[in-house]
């Protein structure tokens, strides 16, 4: 192809999956659904480690900052996609769709970070708990939740310019449901062994270096749990990092699957489109329930809120009078 009189494409379609068209309407119906319950389950994590005292904490603090990536990290997707299930052509404009790739692996990169940073907070609590006040402080906090947003933007960031510089002067169908750099890097023209490259030792040195890190805090924390003396005490210490040893294991199956290979050239991509829902829907519907349901701070934080909203409910005041003497009663 000569690629010197490229006329560059000023739009995506994005291919979705159209080989279950018969039923858009029942999937785009389950992940709205999915997509409301991430919203609403991770904004009231927020709202409850701001206004409940005894979820200030680091171990809270680092999840409502997961939480808070989640909802951007969802609605970096999800719109695109329920949009997609109800036409058969989805249009994205190329800037669009290099900014919607860009925020997607910024999120998804600052996640990993994160997840290893909440892991760190757990080793602290567990392994070293008569320091751990003087370790965690607020502004340690505040630097340790910092760091994982600028890895993020700038890890990615080279990459994203490579992609965009790319010669796109052939086909715009990409086959997925938001702008992944796989399917992109097919269509395109040029030599893309060099992004190739990049992008899979981002993920190598992203994924696995975090994944370590978590690996290594988890030995010490399972080996100082199992040197308590008391049984209760070792099922309320693992309690603690029960939920976030699931969410990790969930995460990390799902984008080892995805990103550590080394070529798209073979890559199976309607496999690719069926993990990625996983990673994208599933995964964050899952978080604020897999945090609360075993956490009895959160969970009683939770009734707090709607016992709240109970109270702050207009009652109906009744005037009574008997004789002379009037009384107001609130019903």
């Amino acid at each position: 192809m000569d690629l010197t009189n490229c006329s560059r494409v000023t739009e995506f379609n994005l291919l979705g999956f159209p080989h279950i068209w018969g039923m858009n309407i029942t999937l785009f119906l389950i992940v709205l659904l999915l997509y409301s319950l991430s919203l609403a389950g991770n904004g009231l994590i927020i709202v409850m480690v701001k206004i409940d005292r005894k979820l200030q904490k680091p171990m809270y603090f680092f999840l409502s900052n997961l939480s808070f990536l989640e909802l951007w990290y969802t609605t970096t997707i999800i719109p695109k996609l329920l949009a997609s299930l109800l036409s058969s052509k989805t249009t994205i404009c190329f800037y669009c769709c290099m900014a919607q790739s860009y925020f997607y692996f910024l999120f998804g990169i600052t996640e990993f970070y994160i997840l290893t940073v909440m892991s760190f907070d757990r080793y602290l609590a567990i392994c070293q708990p008569l320091r751990y006040t003087t370790i965690m402080t607020s502004s340690v906090c505040l630097q340790l939740a910092l760091v994982p947003w600028f890895g993020g933007f700038c890890t990615i960031l080279l990459q994203t310019v490579l992609v965009v510089r790319l010669p796109f002067c052939g086909s715009n169908v990409i086959n997925h449901f938001y702008c992944d750099i796989s399917p992109m890097l097919k269509i395109a023209g040029g030599d893309t062994q060099l992004i190739e490259a990049l992008g899979f030792l981002i993920a190598v040195a992203v994924i696995l270096s975090s994944l370590l890190l978590t690996v290594v805090s988890y030995i010490f924390i399972i080996s100082t749990i199992l040197r308590i003396p008391s049984t209760s005490g070792q099922r309320r210490a693992f309690s603690t990092c029960a939920s976030h040893l699931t969410v990790v294991s969930i995460l990390y199956g799902a984008v080892l699957f995805i990103y550590l290979r080394p070529s798209t050239k073979h890559s199976s991509f309607s496999l690719n489109k069926a993990v990625s829902v996983l990673n994208t829907v599933i995964t964050p519907v899952l978080n604020p329930f897999i945090y609360t349901i075993r956490n009895n701070e959160v969970k009683e934080a939770l009734r707090k809120v709607l016992g709240r909203k109970t109270e702050g409910s207009p009652k109906l005041r009744v005037l009574v009078c008997v004789g002379k003497t009037c009384n107001v009663i609130q019903c």
